[in-house]
């Protein structure tokens, strides 16, 4: 067996994990998601995909993150609420988005030899925003997800690891679920 296919292998095992505890918006998909950005890292390291690469490390500050914001109790001693992303909110993120697609396209272009660096830059700079929305249990941040989800299906079929795009198709089903089910758990008392 090789590596790329073991890494595979693993990184999709805990890529479906992480996504189940994400959907039913469990506090220990941050603990997967402190794990899973090495394996995916070395995975896309290996295939010249270098921002998805740099994107694991941020993956892994981010789960510590969110992590810490989930754990943290609210005043009334409850748990952060998920919620509807409020505008301000993503005007700013919008403009977090073009300036991360911007930088991380011109280091790919000019610094490395990257075969896709815009679609590399334009699904790791989107993947930064979703993540930093999750940690705010923004609903919106399925949808993000569903549209990275959609591109990258086809840069990792095109970048020749078939069974990772298998997963991010599976994701993009999961994205459209999640988004569904977290829309209900906002109407519910319990989330308040």
């Amino acid at each position: 067996m090789n590596w790329t296919l073991i890494l595979q292998i693993v990184g999709t095992t805990l890529g479906l994990l992480y996504l189940y505890l994400e959907y039913k918006a469990s506090i220990w998909l941050w603990l997967i998601g402190l794990i899973m950005p090495l394996v995916h890292g070395m995975l896309y390291f290996s295939k010249g995909l270098y921002a998805d690469a740099m994107m694991n490390a941020y993956y892994v500050l981010a789960g510590l993150y969110g992590w810490m914001v989930w754990k943290h109790k609210k005043p009334a001693g409850k748990q952060l609420a998920i919620t509807h992303t409020p505008f301000p909110v993503g005007v700013k993120l919008a403009g977090v988005y073009v300036l991360l697609h911007v930088a991380l396209f011109c280091f790919l272009y000019f610094c490395t030899d990257s075969k896709v660096p815009f679609l590399d830059s334009f699904t790791t700079a989107l993947s930064m925003v979703a993540m930093w929305m999750l940690s705010r249990k923004y609903v919106e941040q399925w949808l993000i997800w569903l549209v990275v989800d959609l591109v990258t299906v086809g840069l990792y079929f095109y970048k020749g690891i078939p069974i990772t795009a298998g997963l991010y198709a599976i994701y993009c089903a999961l994205a459209v679920a999640g988004y569904l089910r977290w829309k209900r758990m906002m109407l519910t008392p319990s989330n308040q």
